[in-house]
């Protein structure tokens, strides 16, 4: 299969392995606020088929086949940090997918503990990851990646900042 090919497919099912990653901590957020039997019945039921019917094989499909096109070239890029830093971030990504699962768990279980705002800002950390590989795949550059993820984490952080002003306003 051509190199084209394969990079295609890498693309096509990391967009629905990160469309999965960005849908389920927003479901979980309106889970975590639901009371009644049958949302959380219904939400219980949505999270299940997200996290394996989409998330799950995407994370597969994504991983064999950028293992596959990694494999393929390793000697090209050993010795480019970039590509290092993206590999981590993938490890860290796969790591918030089990995460993810045990979340799935625990509200299956009805176990959870976590507030609707904490899954809010659960769910930005694939936002960060996202923008810093893209950014370190487009421009090959380890620097540029480290700033735009410095820059994504720099205003969620103002954006938390300003949203426990308001709370406090409020009160």
């Amino acid at each position: 299969m051509g190199f084209l090919w394969l990079k295609s497919i890498h693309v096509i099912f990391m967009v629905t392995w990160f469309a999965g990653l960005f849908y389920l901590p927003r479901l979980f957020v309106y889970h975590a606020l639901s009371e009644d039997r049958a949302s959380i019945e219904r939400f219980k039921l949505m999270e299940r088929k997200l996290y394996w019917g989409i998330t799950t094989p995407g994370a597969i499909v994504t991983a064999v086949f950028g293992l596959w096109m990694l494999l393929g070239a390793w000697p090209a890029y050993q010795s480019q940090g970039w590509m290092h830093a993206k590999l981590a971030l993938v490890v860290l990504l796969i790591g918030y997918h089990i995460w993810c699962g045990k979340l799935l768990l625990d509200f299956k279980h009805e176990r959870n503990r976590r507030s609707h705002t904490w899954y809010r800002w659960f769910n930005e950390l694939p936002v960060l990851i996202l923008v810093a590989v893209v950014v370190l795949v487009i421009t090959r550059s380890l620097p540029a990646g480290l700033l735009a993820g410095g820059v994504v984490l720099g205003l969620l952080l103002l954006t938390a900042v300003v949203q426990r002003a308001r709370a406090r306003r409020t009160d």
